[in-house]
């Protein structure tokens, strides 16, 4: 356990929206920690993104890497503007990079559909959705980025990596998970997502995924193509409890959840690995509206409320586990009483930040 159940959280605001959501964040983790009690934050604010590229030429300081590994979980606004790109053209990524310095192998990206809110599904089954998409972040399509080539401006070529060790420790994770909500009372189950039917490397993934599961024979374990899984997400989503991939179908897929559950303003996410982890919504830096007041926070409370879970697990420490949960049940009953911009509404991020403060100070239900 942190000394004195204190804890050092790197703070990355990033660009665009990302600081406008970040400060916010901040007041609201300010005031769980001292409703709770129990712990202490203390923030240490870093740079990095595409803005600071722009200005430095380098969009991850090895300052920031080290000062941030240093820490005790690494909190992420948003990262990467249009505008700004590397000479190849590809966009600044350092959440990317963050990922595979720190071996952050399991992406985390809860989707449920919160009381009251809005969302694309008809069917009365999607009220209460609640399920978790792992995407593996170090290996996949993600691991040749760097390596693609372009051959006389004729043929361009990209490569994926899958290997064992990486494939055991994702799919040990998601079983766990299942473990974990199985005994809060969800299905217990994990589907891989794969292509199995089409590329060796994903039979190979679906192999590996079925050696585990023999591993863990209180967990329920299926298989679907990729495809398939994309269609029963919108047709019914209900039928799956932890969805487990590689790094390419879970960027797509958990876009996709986003969607159901009424946007990427609504989407948490961490990113964890053995030792580290980094806590950061969904979306990107919507540089369309950043400076509008319409940014809507919530992906980056919720993703605030895993890291304090996280927190909590990893240090043994029941008062973080206890702010988090509180802090996701305060922004669950706001959304209730608020419609943000990406559901017709007017409530931006000065409202969404004063509701959660409001559910808070009320206490837990």
């Amino acid at each position: 356990m942190a000394a004195n159940s204190e804890f050092a959280v790197a703070v990355l605001p990033g660009d665009g929206i990302g600081p406008e959501v970040m400060t916010p964040c901040l007041e609201i983790l300010q005031a769980v920690q001292e409703q709770v009690g129990g712990f202490r934050l203390r923030f240490e604010q870093l740079e990095a993104g595409a803005d600071l590229y722009r200005r430095t030429g380098d969009a991850l300081p090895e300052e920031t890497v080290e000062r941030a590994g240093e820490t005790d979980a690494i909190l992420l606004g948003a990262m990467g503007l249009p505008g700004i790109r590397y000479p190849d053209g590809r966009e600044i990524a350092p959440q990317v990079d963050l990922r595979e310095i720190f071996g952050l192998f399991a992406g985390v990206r809860p989707v449920r559909i919160f009381a009251g809110t809005p969302t694309p599904l008809a069917d009365e089954r999607a009220r209460g959705l609640d399920l978790v998409l792992i995407r593996e972040s170090t290996e996949g399509m993600f691991a040749g980025r760097n390596d693609g080539r372009i051959s006389d401006d004729a043929v361009a070529e990209e490569s994926w990596r899958i290997t064992r060790a990486a494939s055991e420790r994702l799919f040990d994770f998601a079983f766990a998970l299942a473990r974990r909500r199985k005994a809060e009372g969800h299905e217990g189950k994990v589907t891989c997502v794969d292509k199995a039917n089409v590329f060796r490397a994903f039979a190979f993934f679906r192999r590996i995924f079925e050696e585990r599961a023999a591993q863990h024979p209180d967990i329920e374990a299926e298989s679907c193509h990729v495809d398939a899984a994309a269609m029963m997400l919108v047709k019914q989503p209900w039928v799956f409890d932890v969805l487990v991939t590689e790094n390419m179908f879970g960027d797509i897929l958990s876009d996709l959840g986003a969607g159901l559950m009424g946007g990427m303003g609504m989407a948490p996410s961490a990113d964890i690995g053995s030792e580290r982890a980094v806590f950061q919504p969904c979306h990107g830096t919507a540089p369309d509206i950043a400076g509008t007041g319409k940014a809507n926070p919530t992906a980056m409370f919720l993703s605030a409320a895993m890291m304090l879970e996280w927190l909590g697990e990893r240090h043994d420490l029941a008062a973080s586990r206890q702010a988090g949960r509180r802090l996701a049940c305060a922004v669950e009953s706001a959304l209730a009483r608020l419609r943000t911009y990406e559901f017709g509404g007017r409530d931006g991020t000065d409202e969404v930040t004063r509701k959660v403060l409001e559910q808070l100070a009320q206490g837990p239900d």
